[in-house]
């Protein structure tokens, strides 16, 4: 059963080493996944699940020790799922983490609240596919948690990677209420189509969340929403 839920945005540029010069312009989003990932420790999970949008065409799966880096984002510096960077041990996978897992192992490298692991999604994937992995994961543990790392629109402005589009500040404001209020309704309902064409990576680890969280009566806070470089960003903590 889930039994709480952080909502982290997946950027490369959360991480102060991919940032360089420009990370002090993100403290305040890298202290509220801070403060979310806390009340995930808090719900003393059984399972700590990492779902991020990954480049494939359904679900994988990844155990806790797979490796990512942000080498292609120019800095010389691997992670591994649920361990600090550059360290050793843990599982020997081939399969590298999607760069939103890897966002999720930086996140996560203190964690010591119990097992974890780690789940790519298709960013196609429809919507009653999410919700159907997200009954599955919250099925597989007594006490489930989930970190659900994506971003909102990427067309706030025209400086953003998808250009200006009039209906992104409106699509976010949804989404960050709909997290606000834990409102399943709300996130299960989102336009996929739409979501696409405003490059929203998190719709589909949000569906997720909406189907792990059918029944539990989880509450949510809202601890950041901005659009910084054009792209929204929203933090939430559900409990």
């Amino acid at each position: 059963m889930l039994v709480a839920a952080a909502v982290c945005p997946c950027p490369p540029l959360l991480v102060p080493e991919v940032a360089a010069g420009a990370a002090p312009e993100l403290d305040a989003l890298r202290d509220a996944c801070a403060d979310a990932v806390g009340v995930l420790s808090a719900s003393r999970p059984d399972l700590l699940v990492a779902v991020g949008p990954a480049d494939v065409p359904g679900r994988v799966p990844f155990p806790a020790g797979a490796r990512g880096s942000f080498r292609p984002f120019g800095v010389a510096m691997d992670v591994r799922l649920g361990m600090a960077a550059d360290s050793g041990g843990g599982a020997n996978d081939l399969r590298a983490l999607p760069p939103s897992l890897a966002v999720a192992a930086w996140l996560l490298r203190d964690w010591k609240a119990g097992p974890l692991e780690g789940l790519g999604v298709g960013e196609q994937l429809a919507p009653d596919r999410c919700a159907a992995a997200g009954r599955d994961i919250a099925a597989s543990a007594g006490r489930v948690a989930l970190l659900v790392m994506g971003d909102g629109s990427a067309c706030r402005s025209v400086k953003a990677p998808g250009y200006l589009d009039e209906r992104a500040e409106g699509f976010d404001a949804a989404v960050g209420a709909a997290l606000a209020a834990a409102d399943i309704e709300a996130l299960a309902g989102l336009d996929a189509e739409l979501a696409q064409q405003l490059q929203a990576a998190g719709r589909a680890p949000w569906q997720l969340l909406a189907g792990a969280a059918r029944g539990t009566g989880l509450g949510g806070q809202l601890l950041y929403e901005a659009a910084p470089y054009g792209v929204g960003y929203v933090v939430a903590a559900w409990s």
